[in-house]
């Protein structure tokens, strides 16, 4: 896995070993970036971000900072390794827990995102989007885009709860790309 454009363009991803981590592929990236447009200067959520594909992928765009989220020690450990390897460590915070925790520590810090990328498990969407929803809209203001990978064999989920009425469903192969903003 690469990056696929910016200023770190070509540049290798290390992804964990093993099936509980499904990286986000160059195409599907390439998709969220084209339709999201420029993102110059925004402030970025990356939940369940595993490897850091999707955030790193921001950060490469010109997205001021990051923020990675995600409880697999796996994970975590590649995602360091890539924030290292491409020298994002400064413009980039790694919180290794689960994601009600650190969403409730960052509302509780009263921090705002311009852009929210969730890629949670597809097995797991369904019975979390409430809550989810729920515990996301805090961190998001007007103006805000939230990206959401889901399984595309299933029906897509509403996320009401966040109160963002403009929705784009995309489908590349077996994964939907939801844009709500």
């Amino acid at each position: 896995m690469r990056v696929v454009a910016g200023e770190l363009g070509g540049r290798r991803l290390v992804v964990p070993a093993g099936r509980d981590t499904r990286p986000t592929t160059d195409r599907v990236r390439e998709a969220i970036f084209s339709m999201l447009g420029p993102i110059d200067g925004v402030e970025v959520l990356d939940l369940f971000a595993g490897s850091g594909a999707l955030g790193i992928e921001a950060l490469s765009r010109g997205a001021a900072r990051a923020t990675f989220v995600d409880s697999a020690r796996g994970a975590v450990t590649s995602l360091r390794a890539n924030l290292a390897t491409l020298d994002l460590e400064a413009r980039a915070e790694v919180i290794a827990r689960d994601w009600r925790s650190a969403l409730a520590a960052l509302g509780g810090a009263d921090r705002v995102f311009g852009l929210c990328l969730l890629d949670p498990p597809y097995s797991v969407l369904p019975r979390i989007a409430g809550d989810l929803s729920g515990a996301l809209a805090p961190l998001i203001q007007v103006g805000s885009t939230v990206v959401i990978e889901s399984d595309a064999r299933t029906d897509p989920i509403p996320f009401t709860e966040l109160g963002l009425t403009d929705r784009t469903d995309r489908t590349y192969g077996t994964t939907r790309v939801t844009i709500l903003r």
